[in-house]
């Protein structure tokens, strides 16, 4: 394997790909979250990894994909009697959904491969960005075990797939910027070390990813309808669970009153854990702590504002882009402090 000071070595090319990578990954959060809130991540009913990338293409195919769609419950409970247009509407963000993972999975492996074959990856980050295409392979899988689990007796996707999904797109997003930034550190200076994860660092990873796997339950349960008053929750400060005889494992993941609560005060230890973490990078990367700012604001505004709009589509949606977003800056601000750690001087 190439070492990092041979002239083949072609970090800055790799992060520049990665970056590429990371928008892409975002995109497709945005759509997944599109998809959900249309209910139409049960329009396709098959899963064709290959042959799938073809749509429908006469009247025909689009009758059988219909027949498809009207054989499992999700159409008799939601979208009974919808025509064959109202149908293609909600076929076209599955679809679009599945086209850009495909997407994204060539336009990681072909250059993956290109740059492994011309000896182009420093030492260290060919495992790294292994493991980054293997997330992604995973993601489509975890994509199709949600989808299945809606197919039979239920009429959604089962929340747990929906937030096992949703979490592996975000922490392979937060994985390509790591070490898109790792790469341009060296790429700057060849002597340079990966960042390792601090303390402070951990901690806020920990705190926000609390917050993201309630967002995706919320998602998943429909919970944002429960109340559309904030602070309070219809009238009160804790809403009370809206299920009985739940055991406390299914009231904290599975009551969408109890999830909405969690969801709602969480946001601010989350958002305690980034001011510190913000605060802590500053003076090392103050873009990175500048970012930190701007996304945990904008996202916790625009989470009251889904709430208070009863999840109007377009709020919901850029909650989801904005907290992909936040992803991505607290990844870039852990690593700042991680990098401020492997380069502090040893007394």
């Amino acid at each position: 394997m190439s070492s990092p000071y041979m002239p083949t070595v072609r970090p800055r090319a790799i992060a520049n790909w990665l970056y590429l990578v990371a928008a892409l990954i975002v995109a497709i959060v945005v759509v997944g979250g599109i998809t959900r809130l249309t209910e139409s991540g049960l329009s396709i009913t098959e899963w064709k990894p290959l042959t799938g990338v073809v749509p429908p293409l006469n009247d025909a195919q689009w009758q059988a994909e219909f027949a498809n769609y009207r054989r499992i419950p999700q159409y008799q409970a939601i979208h009974a009697g919808m025509t064959l247009a109202e149908f293609k509407g909600i076929f076209f963000w599955e679809y679009f959904h599945r086209f850009l993972g495909r997407f994204i999975g060539m336009v990681f492996l072909i250059p993956f491969v290109w740059f492994a074959v011309r000896r182009r990856i420093p030492q260290g980050y060919f495992w790294r960005l292994f493991a980054l295409f293997a997330l992604i392979c995973l993601q489509g899988t975890f994509g199709w075990l949600m989808v299945r689990s809606g197919l039979t007796h239920r009429t959604e996707v089962a929340p747990g797939w929906l937030a096992t999904h949703l979490l592996t797109a975000l922490f392979t997003l937060a994985g390509a910027i790591w070490t898109a930034l790792d790469l341009r550190d060296l790429a700057r200076d060849p002597a340079a070390r990966p960042a390792r994860i601090t303390t402070v660092g951990a901690v806020t990873a920990a705190a926000l990813l609390v917050q993201l796997f309630y967002g995706a339950l919320m998602a998943g349960l429909r919970a944002g309808l429960v109340a559309k008053d904030w602070p309070l929750m219809n009238g009160a400060l804790f809403p009370g669970v809206s299920q009985q005889g739940e055991g406390i494992g299914a009231m904290l993941t599975g009551d969408p009153a109890i999830v909405h609560f969690i969801h709602r005060w969480w946001a601010w230890v989350a958002f305690a854990a980034l001011m510190v973490l913000a605060r802590r990078v500053r003076t090392s990367d103050r873009r990175a702590s500048i970012a930190i700012h701007a996304a945990v604001g904008v996202q916790i505004l625009l989470g009251i504002a889904t709430v208070m709009s009863e999840v109007d589509i377009a709020f919901a949606a850029l909650h989801q882009l904005v907290g992909a977003l936040l992803v991505v800056a607290t990844t870039w601000g852990v690593q700042a402090a991680g990098r401020r750690a492997v380069t502090r001087p040893v007394s």
